[in-house]
């Protein structure tokens, strides 16, 4: 794999810039993934022009939000509203502020529901395609019915949670490290209810699910949103099966599972109590991430 972008023939060009781009542009400059001037121009071009950030993005909206009963008898989690609008729609507003508008929406409970309030997407702006669970999936099963639609690398997010994500930075480190899946990772006080990741640098050795809270590898937990390869499809086992069990494991043993540590804000609704404190707390997706982690 490795930077496809940055193997292509490479032609010089004189340019004459603001001396207050050059010294933002030189701001950028680390020394280990950003080296000089040309590299981060190019990446700025190369972000502004969608060049360097999956085209496809697949949201798993199946669930039956059975944590959220009574207010998931009738309505699906997806359509849950935060602020006024889906839960969904927010994640949407994420892909859109980088370009991407091409969303395969993996449906199931209630899908006829989701179905009905997005339609197309053209009404809010995003291309959607759906892929209908007879029976429930889990979350890597989908992705199996999707094949045919994702040929390089793609997004998938849970669909009813709220996350703020520096995309091309993430898709940055993902591919410089020639990664067949890279996982946002958030930092909670307590990590006891979630999995846990350990690291070695930015490589995921393992999760740990629901350790004690003294007993957690770190606070950087799995913020269930991932970039990933299509040969990553062929690993899923077929029927009911879950990106967390049955395919990360894999990835991790081979070295290829990456985290990317992001600063954004990040809200689960999967209690009624998390919900209620997404509502009051969340903040939208206008806010920008430049404190993102990358680690080597």
């Amino acid at each position: 794999m490795g930077n496809g972008y940055q193997s292509k023939m490479k032609e010089r060009i004189t340019i004459t810039l603001d001396k207050n781009l050059i010294q933002q542009i030189d701001k950028r400059i680390d020394g280990i993934d950003i080296k000089n001037r040309s590299q981060e121009i190019e990446n700025l071009l190369s972000e502004s022009l969608g060049a360097n950030i999956p085209s496809k993005a697949v949201l798993l909206v199946g669930g039956k939000g059975t944590r959220l009963k009574p207010l998931t008898d009738k309505m699906p989690k997806a359509l849950l509203e935060v602020q006024g609008k889906a839960v969904t729609e927010h994640i949407f507003d994420l892909l859109k502020k980088y370009g991407i508008r091409d969303v395969i929406l993996c449906v199931g409970y209630l899908k006829d529901k989701i179905k009905e309030h997005f339609g197309d997407g053209s009404r809010l702006g995003v291309n959607i395609t759906y892929i209908e669970e007879d029976e429930p999936l889990g979350t890597a099963g989908p992705l199996k019915l999707a094949k045919k639609y994702l040929k390089e690398s793609f997004i998938v997010s849970n669909g009813d949670e709220l996350k703020s994500i520096n995309i091309p930075r993430m898709f940055r480190l993902h591919r410089r490290k020639g990664a067949l899946g890279t996982l946002a990772l958030t930092t909670v006080d307590d990590p006891s209810h979630y999995g846990v990741a350990r690291l070695d640098g930015s490589r995921i050795i393992e999760f740990v699910e629901k350790p004690k809270k003294e007993e957690a590898p770190s606070n950087l937990i799995n913020a269930g949103f991932y970039i990933l390869e299509p040969e990553v499809i062929d690993m899923i086992p077929n029927g009911f099966s879950m990106l967390e069990k049955d395919v990360f494991p894999k990835l991790a043993k081979m070295g290829k599972l990456r985290g990317f540590p992001f600063a954004g804000q990040w809200f689960d609704i999967g209690t009624v109590e998390r919900y209620r404190l997404a509502e009051k707390q969340w903040k939208g997706i206008g806010h920008a991430q430049e404190d993102d982690v990358e680690v080597e």
